[in-house]
């Protein structure tokens, strides 16, 4: 029996500027084609500028006339992170929509980024966290949504305060699940500082359950020669549709997140299927590691104090 389609309608988006990270690639790429389909101007920063041309070929081969275009930016480098703010603020034009979106997940051995933050927690935290931070005044301009995507991992585990790098023991699914819950209460913190300093932007989380994305697939930079024996399984079940998504539907979720009516706010999306890895995209309950107002106050200071990037108070 064929796999029921799972689809939600993008409004229209003419006239709004939005820049989407992960996205030449994947689950990324599609949410890019989705957001250009509805009219948006769309941003795509990459580290490698072959891939990044072949999916704005993509996008073009069913869109011809989507405005998409290419930026330089390679999350794991704060100087890279911020070379791309200074390029966009220069640029001068407001950004409505934010869908942080790029991500590694468990390499083999304990990697670091180049400034030396542990690779998951520098990638999928930290470097989205600078990103922020750099694009504030167009994020502000353009009253924008912001929308941070975390991971079904952060439904459990903890944030080891100790040790946010995993020097003193190194586990690399617990410091996976650790970036995606700093990152969600990162995207919570943002929406609050957001409403009680008067900045305009709204700032709601989304995770894609379950999908054949390439997160555990052969990713040679990472030391992942092969595929791992999890994504060959999430493949099968997603092929016959048992429980897991798709790349497609993995997607909608954050598409749902970013282009909510505005009064949806600090909120998680995600797939409202059995066990909340597959099925029609929704609003769902705060993930528990999620729920501290404190820890996500800490979570903020704690990353301007490893960035060294302060956010304004005001």
């Amino acid at each position: 029996m064929p796999r029921k389609k799972i689809d939600i309608t993008l409004p229209d988006l003419t006239g709004k500027r939005a820049l989407i990270t992960g996205a030449s690639d994947g689950m990324g790429l599609i949410m890019a084609r989705r957001l250009a389909a509805a009219g948006a101007e769309v941003i795509v920063p990459v580290r490698n500028r072959t891939k990044g041309e072949n999916a704005l070929a993509t996008i073009r081969a069913t869109i011809p006339d989507a405005a998409v275009s290419l930026r330089d930016l390679d999350l794991s480098s704060l100087e890279s992170v911020a070379r791309l703010g200074e390029t966009l603020r220069a640029e001068g034009e407001p950004i409505h929509l934010l869908v942080n979106n790029a991500g590694v997940m468990s390499p083999p051995d304990r990697q670091t980024t180049v400034d030396g933050f542990e690779l998951q927690f520098g990638t999928n935290h930290l470097g989205h966290f600078a990103l922020v931070s750099q694009l504030l005044p167009l994020l502000r301009e353009g009253r924008a949504r912001v929308t941070s995507q975390i991971s079904i991992a952060a439904r459990s585990g903890n944030i080891n305060w100790n040790d946010l790098n995993g020097t003193q023991r190194y586990d690399g699914m617990k410091a996976y699940s650790q970036s995606k819950i700093a990152f969600g209460l990162f995207g919570l913190e943002l929406d609050r500082r957001s409403q009680e300093l008067g900045w305009g932007i709204t700032s709601n989380l989304s995770h894609p359950g379950v999908a054949p994305t390439s997160l555990l697939a052969a990713r040679p930079e990472l030391g992942r020669t092969g595929d791992t024996p999890e994504v060959r399984v999430i493949r099968w079940l997603s092929a016959r549709g048992i429980l897991a998504g798709t790349v497609e539907s993995a997607g909608l979720p954050a598409l749902m997140a970013a282009t909510a009516p505005a009064t949806k706010r600090g909120l998680l999306f995600g797939p409202m299927g059995p066990g909340r890895v597959g099925g029609t995209p929704g609003e769902q309950p705060l993930f528990r590691p999620l729920r501290s107002m404190n820890d996500a106050a800490r979570m903020w200071e704690r990353s301007e104090e490893l960035t060294q990037v302060k956010l304004p108070t005001a």
